[in-house]
């Protein structure tokens, strides 16, 4: 019995160490308060959609799907921002505090973002924070955009941490 428990135990810390040390990498004026901590981390892969308005390419919106930990598809980013489960209509409103350029080249920033509940209770219902890190891709196309009304979807992947109050 002993045995099965320690092994639970180390698979337990095998699965949070890449997110425990995701979290450190993270710069600290992206980090939340004290008061709160992590519930989830979600994958996103979608697009960024851009407009282009007189000769400059200006951000629209994200659309994107979101994924658990296991691959399943649990719900969708779109304007406000805002997230949404699929299974529960529960979603969250976002509101950006700070951000910092992304480490990668060719790569949306990462942020912090206040969060609010705006839909019903249930899978994103209690979050307060939400991190957008790991980006790839994503950023306004570099050249110039030639007509007014020409829209340009960038591809893009993150991951989302979602905190709530201790």
């Amino acid at each position: 019995m002993q045995r099965i428990l320690l092994v639970l135990l180390l698979a337990g810390c095998a699965t949070s160490a890449p997110v425990a040390e995701n979290l450190k990498a993270i710069p600290e004026n992206l980090r939340p308060t004290a008061d709160e901590a992590l519930k989830r981390v979600i994958h996103a892969k979608g697009v960024q959609i851009y407009e282009c308005r007189e000769q400059k390419w200006v951000f629209v919106a994200p659309e994107a799907e979101l994924y658990d930990e296991r691959g399943n598809l649990i719900g969708r980013h779109y304007a406000g921002p805002q997230w949404e489960a699929t299974g529960d209509g529960s979603r969250v409103l976002g509101t950006v505090k700070t951000r910092a350029e992304a480490p990668e080249a060719g790569a949306i920033p990462w942020l912090l973002l206040t969060a609010k509940s705006v839909g019903g209770r249930g899978y994103f219902s209690d979050v307060t924070s939400v991190q957008r890190v790991a980006t790839h891709g994503g950023v306004a196309p570099g050249s110039g955009c030639p007509h007014d009304g020409l829209v340009a979807r960038v591809s893009y992947t993150a991951d989302y941490y979602f905190f709530h109050a201790r």
